[in-house]
């Protein structure tokens, strides 16, 4: 392994490198190069424009096989081929002032872009990746059989696969922009992630200059049903589900919650648009446990099996809050630039009862038309908690929400199993 173009000194990061301007970012500039590349590479230092490192979470993983020497820490990808099987945007979404703060719009083109530059030794990397494949899910052939949907054998084929075409989207936050959705100003959240990640990032509090951060989290992943490229054009119908991971219900199966039996409706939904002419939508964010992680949520499940009289719906939220002293850490106000990234300006039906997703949807200026709530046999008994919870909460339902009597049903309920 060569370390020949290697230092041993290290220069602490909260330091300016030397020619740090090289390569300034103008976000929300219509022309990519006028908003200058993304850059989080520390192949060579000097170019870095951002805070943190490309690949998020992944960057640990990256550090750990160079430590363990199976990976050359010099080493650059060969982009040859990789460029995106569909095309997506430019949208003028991309370019209205804090549309988009979340990701980086030309995220999937720096090879189309900087080609120049990138041939000639800036190590520019992509942020988002576009690909096609098939999903294979039991339900779906479930689906078939009870005569739901019918194959095509363009979308839905007879094996009961789903032609989509994959988007995976890592995070690149515009610093100045997510403080302003959140309320604060952009000094409090570098500070407050700065001082929550333990000092990871001291860059956060001492390069004013650097305003894109590239933070240690997962992405999202996007599913679509029907020809991508028609997303955005005037009257394309769009069916939408955007699902926050359950790694436990989504992938394992089990019935404590009510993830995977609307996700697997959505997709069901998202095919019937799809072959309708329209096209589907599936957005599936990380994060996992209400952005509390998995271990906080095994945690409240203990602790609602536990408490005296058993599992509640009247006390679902609050197990959560005693727990992790909040209720639910999925904020939603990034959730919609994905959907503006798309160029979507209507979804007509949305699979989602959650109020936080459809305010942030709509408050973003994306118009919903119907909002489609899960289908009560697909609700699995001990799920019941959980909805009756989400409903009395203010999720969306056509009927009115649970009273005390109702909620009080659900009380007791024996979910020691789990």
């Amino acid at each position: 392994m060569t370390t020949s173009n290697r230092s041993t000194h290290i220069r602490l990061t909260s330091h300016p490198e030397p020619g740090a301007a090289r390569w300034p970012i103008r976000w929300g500039a219509a022309d990519p190069r006028e908003r200058g590349p993304v850059i989080g590479t520390v192949t060579n230092p000097a170019d870095r424009n951002v805070i943190g490192a490309n690949g998020g979470a992944y960057s640990l993983y990256r550090a750990l096989a160079i430590a363990g020497r199976a990976l050359n820490p010099l080493a650059r990808p060969d982009l040859t081929n990789t460029h995106p099987v569909v095309p997506v945007g430019p949208h003028p979404q991309w370019a209205e002032p804090d549309r988009i703060v979340s990701l980086d719009p030309w995220g999937h083109m720096p090879g189309e872009v900087f080609a120049r530059e990138i041939a000639t030794g800036t190590d520019i990397r992509p942020t988002i990746a576009i690909t096609k494949a098939r999903l294979g899910l039991p339900e779906i052939l479930a689906a078939i059989g009870a005569h739901r949907l019918a194959p095509d054998g363009t979308i839905l084929h007879p094996s009961g696969d789903i032609s989509v075409t994959k988007i995976a989207v890592d995070p690149v936050w515009h610093l100045p922009g997510v403080a302003k959705r959140f309320g604060t100003t952009e000094t409090a959240l570098r500070r407050t992630l700065f001082e929550q990640t333990g000092g990871m990032f001291p860059e956060l509090v001492t390069r004013p200059d650097m305003q894109v951060f590239l933070p240690p989290i997962g992405g999202c992943t996007v599913y679509i049903m029907g020809e991508a490229e028609r997303i955005a054009a005037p009257g394309t119908r769009i069916a939408c589900r955007v699902h926050d991971e359950c790694n436990g219900s989504d992938v394992f199966g089990s019935d404590i919650c009510t993830c995977r039996p609307y996700l697997t409706h959505g997709i069901e939904e998202c095919v019937r648009e799809a072959q309708a002419g329209g096209v589907g939508v599936i957005v599936y964010n990380r994060k996992e446990g209400r952005a509390l992680g998995e271990v906080t949520k095994f945690l409240v499940y203990n602790a609602r099996k536990r408490q005296e009289g058993g599992d509640s719906a009247a006390t679902y939220f609050e197990r959560t809050e005693c727990v992790a002293g909040v209720q639910d850490a999925r904020f939603q106000q990034l959730m919609p630039d994905v959907l503006h990234w798309l160029g979507i300006r209507r979804i007509d039906r949305l699979m989602s009862m959650s109020n936080m997703k459809y305010d942030a949807i709509t408050g973003s200026g994306i118009e919903v038309g119907e909002r489609v709530p899960i289908p009560p046999e697909l609700i699995p008994p001990d799920a019941s908690v959980e909805i009756e919870a989400k409903k009395a909460a203010g999720y969306y339902t056509p009927g009115d929400a649970p009273d005390a009597a109702a909620l009080d049903a659900v009380k007791g309920r024996d979910l020691d199993r789990f």
